[in-house]
């Protein structure tokens, strides 16, 4: 059972978390859609070298951290994790299965944090060896989400040589489109 501290404003964790949901949900992921309607499944799973990822493994491994910090870690469910073999799959998995994983493990992850008791904010928790608030937690999965979101974008634009077009300036202002379907983007 974590330890709580019950001088805490929840306030701050709801907005904190409520934040935390919108960027893993609807910046990261669409930004990883709009990069895998671009590439194969081969393209999928190249690399540069073997000390690099490709982005099947990104894939797995952001899965694999989400499920195992949120769903297990802050949620209480089964920590089944093999982390290494996140790195180590070398088969091709199709993008539609790594997707379908990867939206599964947000769907059980977005149920945990929008059912998270915001009182329970600085609550700590064993996750990884380490003891971590729950605030923690969530911002490491934040955090990481997008730094692999960012190499993910990165490997697509090496592989494909083409813009995402995340963002219209058609209008002057940036307006982003990654929620857009890529044949409706400008």
């Amino acid at each position: 059972m974590p330890n709580t501290d019950s001088g805490f404003d929840s306030r701050v964790a709801e907005a904190f978390v409520a934040q935390a949901r919108a960027f893993l949900s609807d910046e990261y992921l669409p930004k990883i859609e709009r990069c895998l309607e671009t590439l194969t499944d081969e393209n999928l799973w190249w690399r540069a070298n073997e000390n690099s990822n490709s982005i099947g493994n990104l894939l797995l491994h952001l899965s694999g951290n989400a499920r195992q910090w949120i769903v297990s870690g802050l949620g209480g469910r089964s920590d089944q994790r093999q982390r290494q073999t996140e790195f180590d799959e070398r088969s091709i998995i199709s993008k539609g299965e790594l997707l379908a994983r990867l939206k599964e493990t947000l769907a059980e992850v977005d149920a945990v944090l929008a059912g998270f008791d915001s009182g329970l904010g600085l609550a700590r928790y064993q996750i990884q060896a380490s003891e971590i608030s729950a605030l923690e937690a969530i911002f490491h999965v934040v955090e990481h989400f997008s730094m692999h979101t960012g190499q993910i974008i990165l490997l697509t634009k090496l592989l494909t040589e083409n813009d995402l077009r995340f963002y219209d300036f058609s209008t002057g202002g940036s307006f982003h489109t990654w929620h857009e379907p890529r044949s409706s983007s400008k």
